[in-house]
């Protein structure tokens, strides 16, 4: 059955790429004068992502702001606390326009304060390079998972890749800054993980509205979705996922009667369940309890953290779930070939 289910999908594939070559041979896709010249690869101007990467750079200055900041009686945004001048957290000295650009700023200033001299915190730089990334990366990899090359070659609109991108950029946004707090307060605020639910049922009705969902397609998971069985329904296969998450989160949290896990975890779970929908949502848990314990065993050998010491596991559900869209497709082959399945 398994053999039957890879040629099935083998021939399903052979026969798009031999349509995307012939649309491609007869010149449609590369003429000029086609609507679509230009969309087939890259779909983006060389341009844009240089001007992606400044934009993201400027988004993860912004998350530093609110993620420094945040206090958990306060609202996230609260205007009164973020909208003030930035200062050095040592000596208090309002800092200039040019003291505040992302990245050069910090290197022109060799990691220092420019009045006291204090430190400057590695996380400012990083954050906002790991901004600009988001930025660049997510339309790269919906490109290829959503295989826009060849719906852009038989001509089809793909208006809806940029509203796909324009999602995941806010999501993982998000889940850098419920990252950066939870590191700090061991909390994740709930408006954090009620803005990631809603861009998932925006995100789920846009494949819904596009056809994007299938039994070969809204899943980073590809091909091996089938496997796990929901894709008839895209509303039924997420909210499958959302029950899943929060069932697997609320079983930790009785079990350990609360010292496993944080409801503020089972909510972000259940969010991502959302958004990612079934069974993505099942491999983003399972590599985020992995990339943790692999983790938390690094800390200990190098006697970082101890047994008893709490890690917040919000930042791990994040990794697993980016894991899940940069190569989920991969891992899941990978798994299969390890064990000849």
């Amino acid at each position: 059955l398994a053999r039957r289910y890879r040629r099935n999908v083998l021939r399903h594939q052979l026969r798009r790429s031999q349509l995307l070559r012939a649309v491609l041979a007869a010149g449609k896709a590369r003429n000029p004068e086609h609507p679509d010249f230009g969309l087939v690869a890259p779909v983006f101007h060389f341009m844009t992502y240089p001007f992606l990467f400044l934009f993201g750079l400027a988004a993860g200055s912004f998350l530093n702001v609110v993620a420094s900041r945040y206090k958990p009686e306060n609202r996230l945004f609260d205007l009164k606390i973020i909208n003030g001048r930035s200062f050095c957290p040592k000596c208090k000295k309002k800092l200039s326009w040019y003291e505040l650009a992302p990245v050069l700023s910090f290197l022109w200033q060799r990691g220092r304060c420019r009045h006291c001299n204090d430190r400057i915190s590695l996380q400012y730089p990083l954050v906002e390079i790991l901004s600009g990334l988001i930025a660049v990366a997510v339309p790269a990899v919906l490109f290829r998972v959503y295989d826009v090359a060849y719906f852009s070659a038989i001509g089809e609109n793909i208006g809806w890749f940029y509203v796909f991108s324009a999602i995941w950029i806010l999501v993982f946004w998000a889940c850098l800054l419920l990252s950066l707090i939870d590191f700090r307060l061991f909390i994740i605020p709930d408006q954090i993980n009620a803005f990631i639910a809603g861009l998932g049922a925006f995100f789920a009705a846009g494949q819904w509205y596009f056809g994007k969902f299938g039994f070969l397609s809204g899943s980073f998971l590809g091909s091996y979705s089938l496997l796990f069985g929901l894709r008839d329904n895209i509303w039924v296969n997420h909210l499958a996922a959302v029950f899943f998450a929060a069932l697997f989160f609320g079983a930790i949290i009785y079990l350990s009667r609360g010292k496993g896990m944080g409801m503020g975890d089972l909510k972000l779970g259940a969010a991502l369940g959302f958004l990612f929908g079934w069974p993505d949502i099942a491999l983003a848990l399972m590599l985020a309890f992995v990339v943790g314990a692999v983790f938390s065993v690094a800390l200990m050998i190098l006697k970082k953290k101890g047994m008893k010491d709490y890690l917040p596991f919000g930042p791990f559900i994040v990794v697993g779930s980016a894991l899940v869209f940069i190569g989920g497709y991969e891992i899941v082959r990978f798994y299969f070939t390890l064990f000849k399945l």
